[in-house]
């Protein structure tokens, strides 16, 4: 199955493909759009995208995109982050003047920056692709901050492992395919909706009232601005659900009181993490 990640292989995107589909053929984007570009266009046939990371909260873009593709959520898996300091071979730490690697991953790796003061970080596009740059570059006096699997994809060297400032850091992923190739598999417990309300008072609580009248488990609740109309919102929620019938009723539910519902995915809840260094 070739599927499209946001990111360079070595990634933590790419980690989680390997988890969801084990024999994935990964096919690599810069940009998330393309990414979902690709899978709409059929030249792959789904795509493992990050959807909340434990820390940083939702991937924000990423909820916008599903929205707006032919799209459903078939699988979820999480991810446990570990922030490694990767280096080109024989560089030691105090030759590093300038760590790249994307904006989240340097947030969280802020006490390791304050212990060393004299090291700059610079906001670079993907993790892997911090350490991909630095291989080819060959330079003495950058690192990256990635995982330990992008270090062994290019080659490279872990100066300091584990530097991220907390390491209950996980990140939830999903495997997305295009609607009309989507199934649901057996056992799943869980669905992701997306809906609008009428602009008017309590419209929020009544929908929420009526998902708590039929005994429906929120897990999560996002809302989003709607493009072109100011201080109007979609708002995107995940449900533990039973059977099919339970599905079906939360749906027809919520079409009571909501303008647009939309079903983004019914799959199996991911339950624990991979504990392994990453």
């Amino acid at each position: 199955m070739k599927i499209a990640i946001q990111g360079e292989p070595g990634s933590f995107s790419h980690e989680a493909a390997i988890k969801l589909v084990a024999d994935a053929a990964i096919v690599p984007f810069s940009l998330s759009a393309d990414a979902f570009a690709a899978l709409a266009s059929g030249t792959v046939e789904a795509a493992v995208i990050p959807i909340e990371n434990s820390l940083a909260g939702s991937v924000l873009e990423h909820y916008d995109l599903l929205l707006t593709h032919d799209v459903r959520v078939v699988r979820e898996t999480l991810v446990h982050i570990r922030h490694n300091l990767i280096g080109i071979s024989g560089v030691e730490t105090g030759e590093i003047n300038r760590v790249y690697s994307h904006p989240v991953a340097l947030a969280q790796c802020r006490r390791f920056f304050a212990e060393h003061p004299q090291i700059e970080a610079v906001p670079f596009y993907d993790t892997a692709g911090s350490v991909k740059q630095l291989a080819g570059l060959n330079n003495h006096h950058a690192a990256g901050i990635a995982s330990r699997a992008a270090a062994e994809f290019y080659h490279a060297e872990i100066l300091a492992a584990g530097i991220e400032d907390n390491p209950e850091n996980y990140t939830r992923f999903f495997l997305v395919r295009r609607a009309a190739e989507a199934t649901v598999e057996p056992g799943a417990n869980k669905m992701s909706i997306a809906f609008t309300l009428e602009h008017r008072p309590g419209s929020l609580m009544a929908a929420l009232a009526a998902l708590s009248a039929q005994g429906t488990n929120l897990t999560k609740i996002e809302s989003r601005p709607v493009h072109g109309k100011p201080w109007e919102y979609i708002f995107y929620v995940d449900c533990q659900i039973g059977a099919a019938a339970e599905e079906d009723r939360v749906l027809q539910v919520l079409g009571a009181h909501c303008g647009m519902v939309k079903e983004l995915g019914r799959y199996s809840e991911a339950r624990g993490a991979e504990k392994e260094t990453a």
